[in-house]
């Protein structure tokens, strides 16, 4: 356990020697958001229920987690770095009693990947301790975290979510309340973040005013009502707990044991969910819009099917994200659907480099081609995005010496060519593939027959929702909130130079 009036930025100083970090390793995809999870449950084991929120929120992040539960006015927490499943067991799990539990698993954004950066951020205040999980990425970090500092505020991580809770705690300390500390916070704050807050009175669940990543409301089939909090909805369902609603933009849901109310903490809230929860991080059994993003992922091929047809003799899809896609656009096209690739499910975030001999082999530790499938066969393979073509150029080499006769690789989104500055990792503008080269170079690069992207509109139609309410920046370059320049410089290479 970590006693949380002892941690320190001494304590837990040295950078985690990750090589999935390294661009060798690091997959050829936009990198996880975070998972944040709560639960107002008086009588339940809400560590428990916790934990297995944020196990069905793994995917989100892999570096670290952390649950803290309120029991009064006491908080207990156990955070560290690696999965939910290693950082928990039975054991601490049954020492972190309470009434309230409030959940984390994280992929690193604003903040280095490091023990004291784990989530959830707790801090104290004239009120009691209060406990912030967050899901997204602030862009005036540099302005609030100098105000902070010129408030005296002692910031013990490099976080932007440890900003968030101590701009709390200086409004509460001013002599606010709980819930009118968190909104005067929430105005100093500007990009993306989705919050679940505990206190010892209550829990908030929080979205800013764009609601550019995912926060939903559960309930358990209890009397009174109790309500859960977590960003998609198999966090609710490998609890039992029943989907309510989403949190709005611009919302705060205050939870206590008088029940759920509703605060509009933004006047001029405009809905603009990131387009890529919907088409590659969220689980495709979680709903949005009334529907599972399975479905989703089936039209967005079906659309790509549409606009790119090509005479082949199977189409697969890259496990798992692209599968969804690749038979929607099986549906489509009428080409027979199979497997071409065998996924190894169980080799997760490796810490351990492989040989050089592995290296040269490309993919194989985790999608092994089936030869006696691919061989002779013209084929389509489906993916969800690219970003570096690193990843991609190694996959369309392994079906090619596995006898694949040709290759066609289809997309179900559009080029990538904006970094994205709201909490996931894109890399800077240079490291994009399609920022630098058309799809024609793509395609020769990659060593494909034939390479084609879905188009803006035909991911946008595809959601059958406005347009105008999803962020697609890392598309188009159209970012919903401002980005100050200093931020802006550090990723849009290709704009600095003119390009």
């Amino acid at each position: 356990m970590i006693p949380i009036d002892s941690v320190t930025s001494d304590e837990y100083s040295n950078q985690t020697n990750n090589p999935s970090h390294s661009q060798e390793n690091r997959p050829d995809k936009p990198e996880e958001a975070c998972g944040v999870f709560g639960i107002y449950a008086p009588g339940e084991d809400v560590a428990k229920l916790t934990y297995f929120g944020l196990y069905a929120l793994q995917h989100r992040g892999q570096e670290s987690a952390g649950i803290a539960t309120f029991a009064g006015t006491t908080v207990h927490l156990h955070k560290d770095m690696g999965l939910v499943s290693q950082v928990f067991n039975e054991a601490i799990l049954q020492e972190l009693p309470g009434d309230m539990g409030i959940g984390h698993t994280r992929y690193s954004t604003t903040g280095s990947s490091r023990k004291v950066n784990a989530q959830p951020a707790v801090l104290d205040t004239r009120l009691g301790k209060i406990a912030l999980a967050h899901n997204g990425n602030l862009v005036n970090t540099v302005q609030l975290r100098e105000e902070l500092l010129e408030s005296n505020c002692n910031l013990v991580t490099t976080t932007d979510s440890e900003m968030i809770a101590f701009a709390i705690a200086e409004a509460v300390d001013a002599g606010a309340d709980w819930l009118d500390g968190a909104i005067q916070a929430f105005h100093r704050c500007q990009g993306a973040f989705s919050l679940v807050i505990g206190t010892p009175v209550g829990m908030m669940g929080v979205r800013d005013p764009n609601g550019i990543r995912p926060l939903v409301i559960g309930t358990l089939p209890s009397n009174p009502v109790r309500y859960v909090l977590s960003s998609e909805t198999c966090g609710l369902d490998i609890i039992g707990a029943e989907y309510l609603r989403d949190v709005e933009p611009g919302e705060v849901v205050w939870i206590t044991e008088e029940g759920l109310a509703s605060y509009h903490w933004s006047q001029k809230p405009q809905r603009k969910l990131c387009i890529f929860e919907m088409i590659y991080f969220a689980r495709p059994d979680s709903q949005m819009h009334n529907e599972s993003l399975y479905s989703y992922r089936m039209r967005l091929g079906r659309q790509l099917a549409a606009e790119s047809f090509v005479e082949a003799d199977i189409v697969f899809g890259v496990p798992d994200s692209g599968i969804p896609a690749a038979i929607g656009f099986s549906q489509a096209s009428g080409i027979a659907y199979g497997e071409g690739l065998i996924k190894n499910r169980y080799v997760g975030r490796t810490f351990i480099q492989p040989t050089q001999t592995m290296r040269e082999s490309g993919i194989k530790m985790k999608l092994n081609p089936l030869k006696d499938v691919l061989a002779g066969k013209r084929v389509v393979i489906v993916d969800d995005s690219i970003v570096r073509g690193t990843t991609s150029r190694k996959l369309v080499k392994a079906l090619r010496d596995a006898g694949a006769a040709e290759v066609h690789m289809r997309i179900s989104s559009p080029p990538v060519t904006h970094p994205c500055f709201y909490g996931i990792d894109t890399d800077s503008q240079d490291q994009l593939i399609a920022a630098t080269k058309s799809v024609e170079e793509i395609a020769k690069q990659l060593e494909v027959d034939s390479l084609a992207y879905l188009s803006w509109d035909g991911m946008l139609e595809a959601t059958g929702e406005d347009k105008n309410s999803f962020c697609s920046a890392c598309f188009t370059g159209n970012y919903p909130v401002t980005i100050p320049e200093q931020v802006k410089r550090s990723k849009l290479i290709l704009e600095k130079a003119g390009v």
